[in-house]
C-alpha cells in the first residue's frame, strides 16, 4: 500500500443511498446481494449519492448542510448502521457512535442495568464496565439514580448516560450527530472538555453539527452536503464560508 493511504481510516467511494418518501426504506434480499438493478420508482429519493471522502487517523472533520442533505445519513452509512445501495464505504478500526444516543436504552431496566448492557454491544468487558462504572455514573452525574428505571428519566438523564457510555469507549474513530445542541450549559462543557480529550489523545471525529463555534473549535477540515451530494471539501473556515454564503442571513 502507497505510504500516503497508510493511514486512511476511512473511504467513502461513489457512495448513495436512497430512501422511500412515504413508507420508510425497505431493503429485500436482492438489494443486499445484488441481482439485476431496479428500475427507481417515482416514490424514492437519493439522501446520498456520489459521496468520495478519504479521512486519516487523527483528523477532525465536520459536516455541514441544512437539515435533510444528507449528514446524519452519511455518518449512519460510516458507522454501519445502513449499507448504501451504490458504491462503497470501507472503515478501518473500531466506530463510536454518537448518533442518537438515546435509542438502545431498555425502559424497564435500570441506570446500571443498562449501562452495563449498552457498553457491552458496544464491545466493553464486564471487566473493563466495573473499571469504568464510577466514572461513567459521575460523569452522567446520576450517582442517586442507579437503581432507577431508564423510563423514568428525564430527557437530560438519558442524555447524559448515554454520552458517559460512548465517549468512554476506546475506539479509534467518533462520529458526533449533534449531541451537543442538548443538555444545559454545564453538562455541554463537560462534554466539549471530553472530545478535548479524546481528540488530543489521537482519536478521529467525524462531527455534525449546525453549531459554527463548537465545529471551529474541534474541526479543521469541512465536507458541505446540498442535496445528498457533496459540494465542497476543504478547510473548515472555506467550508463555513461557502455555506453561509448560499444559506446565510
Amino acid at each position: 500500500m502507497p505510504e500516503a493511504e497508510q493511514d486512511v481510516v476511512i473511504r467513502v467511494q461513489g457512495a448513495g443511498i436512497r430512501f422511500k418518501r412515504n413508507r420508510g426504506r425497505r431493503r429485500t434480499i436482492r438489494d443486499l446481494f445484488g441481482g439485476r438493478a431496479r428500475r427507481e420508482r417515482p416514490d424514492e429519493f437519493w439522501a446520498l449519492r456520489g459521496v468520495n471522502v478519504e479521512v486519516r487517523a487523527g483528523e477532525a472533520i465536520g459536516v455541514v448542510g441544512r437539515n435533510g442533505q444528507g449528514k446524519s445519513t452519511l455518518l449512519k452509512l460510516v458507522a454501519g448502521v445502513m449499507l448504501p445501495d451504490e458504491g462503497s464505504v470501507d472503515v478501518l478500526g473500531g466506530v463510536a457512535p454518537l448518533i442518537e444516543i438515546t435509542g438502545g436504552f431498555v425502559d424497564d431496566l435500570s441506570v446500571r442495568e443498562n449501562l452495563y448492557l449498552t457498553a457491552g454491544l458496544h464491545g466493553m468487558s464486564k471487566a473493563e464496565i466495573d473499571e469504568r462504572y464510577d466514572e461513567i455514573i459521575a460523569f452522567a452525574e446520576l450517582r442517586d439514580f442507579t437503581g432507577t428505571p431508564y423510563k423514568h428519566l428525564s430527557s437530560g438523564m438519558k442524555v447524559r448516560l448515554a454520552f458517559a457510555v460512548i465517549s468512554r469507549l476506546e475506539e479509534p474513530i467518533i462520529l458526533v450527530d449533534e449531541v451537543l445542541a442538548v443538555g444545559d450549559k454545564a453538562f455541554r462543557e463537560k462534554c466539549y472538555r471530553r472530545i478535548d480529550e479524546l481528540l488530543s489523545g489521537g482519536r478521529t471525529l467525524f462531527f455534525v453539527s449546525h453549531n459554527e463555534r463548537d465545529l471551529q473549535r474541534f474541526c479543521t477540515r469541512g465536507l458541505y452536503l446540498d442535496g445528498g451530494r457533496m459540494v465542497l471539501d476543504g478547510s473548515i473556515d472555506t467550508v463555513l464560508e461557502a455555506y453561509n454564503r448560499d444559506y446565510g442571513s
